[in-house]
């Protein structure tokens, strides 16, 4: 018995050193990003100016990673998986993610869960069958080794990512959001943020200032208040200064109509949040779309048959400012064959 309780202490000492360890190195490799950072922006081909009458066509799409298809279910949703089950399914959600942008036609997409450099999408950079023409990348999860579930996450980069055909995307930010959570658990988590990109308008001072974000998602709720409040602060700080300004992306939280529409029958399982109508101020609106959902809950593979253990939200679209007038919003019914989101399309031209 003697031998036993000292091989037992021997295996507990060496697993605490272990986890002892694997907090150290991440604290130590901890990605932290400044509150604002300049980009890069990838050009390809020749890029233009906007002109002030053109209708512009906007998509904005949570690609999640080319690994969350009808195939698949994720472990923070109720499911088992935490990646795609192998590289040629990957390819196949990139390849169908791809025909599905070229086919939607338009001027300019914001796209979320981009993944540049990760175990869970066999370190392929989505980008390169993502790019419209011009490209621009912020991080927003870069961690060696994600430690759960089991088997592992293991190392992610990734984020969101801005293209456009032909447009002239002359400057882009990262702006860091506040993040809820803190030490050991930031040491492996996201550190969400709003990729910030201007555009010149032909013949004027004033610019059009896209905002791509996705914001909280598994958090106690106040992350998501505190990461919206910056949103409107930044977006709101633009119009004031003569900018048309769009903000689009994964809200992760249910726009107004949303729980009419679409009411949520597993509340056990992810629950988003909700904006309210009167969050924005005066002459600012939101575009999104009720007639088709933008998300399923991945509890489960795909099966639209289910109906009693599918879940579905609206918890994608855009803000857009005063300045910015809305011709037509529409969600792509794609099945959610390549990415547990529709993408959300609006029309627009500058008033």
């Amino acid at each position: 018995m003697k031998r036993f309780l000292k091989i037992l202490g021997l295996v507990l000492l060496v697993l605490v050193l272990a986890l002892a360890s694997l907090v150290l190195w991440l604290t130590v490799r901890e990605y932290k990003p400044e509150a604002m950072e300049q980009l890069e922006v990838s050009a390809a081909g020749e890029t233009e100016a906007l002109s002030p009458d053109k209708e512009l066509k906007i998509l904005s799409w949570n690609v999640g990673y080319a690994g969350l298809g009808a195939e698949s279910d994720f472990f923070m949703d109720g499911g088992k998986d935490s990646r795609s089950a192998d590289e040629e399914q990957v390819l196949e959600y990139l390849e169908g993610i791809h025909s599905s942008l070229e086919a939607a036609d338009v001027d300019l997409a914001m796209l979320q869960e981009v993944d540049i450099d990760s175990d869970r999408t066999y370190r392929i950079d989505e980008r390169e069958y993502l790019s419209l023409g011009s490209g621009v990348h912020a991080l927003n999860y870069a961690c060696d080794f994600v430690p759960i579930p089991l088997p592992p996450l293991g190392r992610v980069y990734s984020g969101i990512y801005t293209t456009a055909p032909s447009l002239d995307i002359s400057d882009s930010q990262r702006v860091s959001l506040p993040c809820p959570f803190s030490w050991p658990v930031s040491t492996a988590n996201l550190k969400r943020c709003l990729l910030v990109s201007y555009i010149p308008i032909e013949g004027s001072d004033s610019q059009l200032v896209i905002v791509n974000l996705h914001l909280e998602a598994y958090d106690d709720g106040e992350g998501k208040i505190a990461q919206t409040n910056m949103l409107k602060s930044i977006i709101e700080g633009e119009y004031e200064k003569g900018n048309y300004v769009i903000a689009g992306g994964d809200f992760n939280q249910i726009f107004p109509g949303g729980l009419e529409a679409w009411p949520n029958t597993h509340p056990e399982n992810w629950m988003p949040g909700v904006l309210e109508e009167d969050m924005l101020e005066e002459g600012w609106s939101f575009a999104y779309d009720l007639d088709t959902p933008s998300c399923r809950l991945l509890n489960q593979p795909y099966d639209p048959e289910d109906t009693e253990n599918t879940q579905y939200y609206v918890i994608d679209g855009f803000i857009i400012s005063p300045n910015v007038e809305l011709l037509e919003t529409e969600t792509l019914d794609l099945g959610f064959a390549d990415s547990d989101h529709n993408p959300v399309t609006i029309t627009v031209r500058l008033a």
